[in-house]
């Protein structure tokens, strides 16, 4: 067996990593069954540290304590920096910054360790060689930071991949024949670059790069905040009112990603005061034109660079979380008068990119067969009847892909795992391929964890696993050949039935999730108002907020539903900061006691 070298990305926003297993690329999931984590760390004041979304979880008390974006940071000196950075920088005697007393490569290898984790806890062995990614603008001070902050993980980092050739590797640039060339528009949540590759006999080569380090999603929600507080006219933002109007800021923007509008609603951002205010697309794109023209620059410099017109390119490729936004692919589709490929995963493709060049480099992928590919997509019902899908339809095998859940009632003593094949929002619209219990210890809602897996090998066997994540206890199921031996005609019915019935299964699937929410939001309001926790000022709000869900709930709208639990979980969000920090006030007391 060769030997193992991760893939990673090492992103402003997300990073994620992944290996090569059974001779194909995948990324690796953490606990909560999610391929990306939050490139954020809570450094709380003994030393004690949290990565991921449980750091994030932490912003609304201590907004001081969590570092996020520290990439922007990396080999820069301190008089570099920009004006303002999510908490205090401090300049060490060296010229550098400091983060709550520590360098950023020293916080980002906290990250970079997390990642380290989840690959060795996914794949059951010590790893200790990774490709790092970084923007291919970096300069050799912050490659140079990048590969200490590695090193200081415990890792042996085997080399540093510009992140448009990641990209390229993850589109298959080789595969478009002895002699392609393409555009790689990467913007991410701190950095945008636009690189021009060329695939020439088995070589890559990087005709031109251009971009800028400190530019990006980040950038884009600090204008949002600056729209939001022209209108509401407050001077002074920092602290915990920044953290929140950011992160409000990022949800509005991917909101309108999607939909036609969205309300920016912070409430009692002061104790007294709220916002509230409706940005439509057309806001959002006329406060985003001026940060994308700044892109659109980058682009016609690396195009003269490399003294090339849009037409010599045979693709541009968007990569990064930001390419969402349909403004940037507007605009990158106008500049190079073509559309632009959107089909990697914006998140991903950096990460896959990474763990293809180390497999290459551990010789995993020197004999690589392509087989056979899933016909339709395999999955589990999740509460509500819901189909969750584990493997999409068109995965090459072997593959493998897992996900977290928890149990959905108090004292449940069992949880049935239903094996699901098919492109239908509802399981009951799928066919059940199988199905077995798993017993597991009683717990409160939510507190039971089970982790599901599905493994499909050269043959098409689909191997089941589901295991009690308090004890370690697998239960594992083989169905034979489910994975591909499916009759042509009966995929092409189901597929054309998802397309048939896609609006109504999307908008059946938009009101059983938020119906669920409801169900669990309603009942935790109303005890909370009937405890009298609720302030004069916040009551009304939050009881209108709760008529509005109770409306909803009888429309059948998933639409006005879901809205309707958005305005309530936003009308108590200031309530619920409240009370978690009187309980942990109550538990240092009784501590202390």
């Amino acid at each position: 067996m060769s030997e193992w070298i991760l893939g990673i990305d090492l992103g402003t926003t997300h990073s994620a990593v992944g290996t090569v297993d059974c001779g194909f690329p995948i990324l690796l999931a953490n606990e909560d069954g999610r391929r990306i984590t939050p490139s954020a760390v809570w450094i709380g004041r003994d030393g004690t540290l949290e990565v991921g979304a449980s750091a994030l979880r932490r912003r609304t008390l201590e907004p001081d304590r969590v570092v996020t974006s520290i990439k922007r940071l990396m080999g820069r000196r301190a008089a570099e920096l920009e004006e303002h950075f999510p908490v205090p920088v401090a300049t060490g005697n060296d010229g550098l910054p400091r983060v709550l007393g520590r360098t950023p490569e020293e916080i980002s290898a906290e990250i970079l360790r997390e990642m380290k984790r989840i690959a060795e806890w996914r794949m059951g062995a010590e790893i200790t060689k990774a490709v790092i990614t970084v923007p291919a603008y970096f300069h050799d001070a912050q490659r140079a930071a990048t590969k200490r902050a590695g090193e200081l993980a415990g890792l042996e980092v085997v080399r540093i991949l510009n992140e448009p050739t990641a990209a390229a590797l993850a589109y298959g640039l080789d595969k478009l024949g002895d002699h392609a060339r393409v555009a790689v528009y990467d913007l991410g949540g701190g950095t945008f670059d636009l690189s021009i590759l060329e695939m020439h006999d088995g070589v890559f080569q990087v005709l031109a790069t251009h971009g800028d380090t400190r530019l990006g999603g980040d950038d884009l929600d600090a204008l949002i905040v600056r729209r939001v507080r022209e209108r509401a006219g407050i001077d002074e933002c920092g602290g915990v009112l920044r953290v929140r109007l950011m992160e409000e800021a990022e949800r509005v923007k991917r909101v309108l990603s999607d939909e036609d509008e969205a309300v920016f609603r912070v409430p009692f951002y002061d104790g007294s005061h709220s916002i509230e205010q409706t940005f439509s697309r057309a806001d959002l794109e006329s406060i985003a034109a001026p940060w994308i023209q700044r892109t659109l620059r980058h682009c016609r410099q690396a195009l003269a660079d490399a003294v090339l017109k849009p037409e010599d390119l045979d693709a541009v490729v968007l990569v990064g979380g930001s390419t969402r936004i349909p403004a940037v692919r507007r605009a990158v589709a106008g500049l190079f008068n073509r559309e632009p490929d959107v089909s990697q995963h914006p998140d991903e493709a950096i990460a896959l990119g990474a763990t293809i060049q180390g497999g290459v480099m551990s010789g995993a992928l020197r004999t690589v067969v392509l087989l056979d590919v899933t016909p339709l997509s395999l999955g589990v019902e999740t509460f509500g009847g819901l189909m969750n899908v584990l493997i999409p339809r068109n995965t090459t095998i072997p593959c493998k892909a897992g996900e977290m859940f928890t149990n959905a009632a108090d004292d449940q003593v069992a949880m049935r795992v239903r094996v699901l094949q098919g492109e239908r929002e509802m399981a009951r619209d799928n066919w059940e391929l199988g199905n077995f219990d798993v017993a597991f210890a009683t717990a409160p809602k939510g507190q039971a964890r089970l982790g599901v897996q599905f493994k499909i090998d050269e043959n098409g066997i689909l191997e089941v696993l589901a295991r009690d994540v308090s004890t370690g206890a697998d239960t594992v199921v083989k169905i034979g050949n489910a994975a591909v031996n499916v009759d042509d005609a009966a995929v092409e019915t189901m597929v054309s039935e998802s397309v048939e019935h896609a609006f109504t299964d999307m908008a059946e699937r938009v009101f059983t999730e938020a119906k669920l929410k409801a169900e669990e939001l309603l009942p935790a309001v109303d005890a909370v108002l009937g405890q009298g926790l609720a302030m004069d000022n916040e009551r009304g709000e939050i009881e209108a907020a709760a008529d509005a869900v109770r409306k909803a709930l009888t429309t059948g709208s998933g639409n006005a539903l879901k809205a309707a639990v958005q305005r309530l979980d936003s009308a108590t969000e200031a309530l619920a900061a409240r009370l978690v920090e009187q309980a942990m006030d109550e538990a240092m007391e009784r501590g202390m006691a």
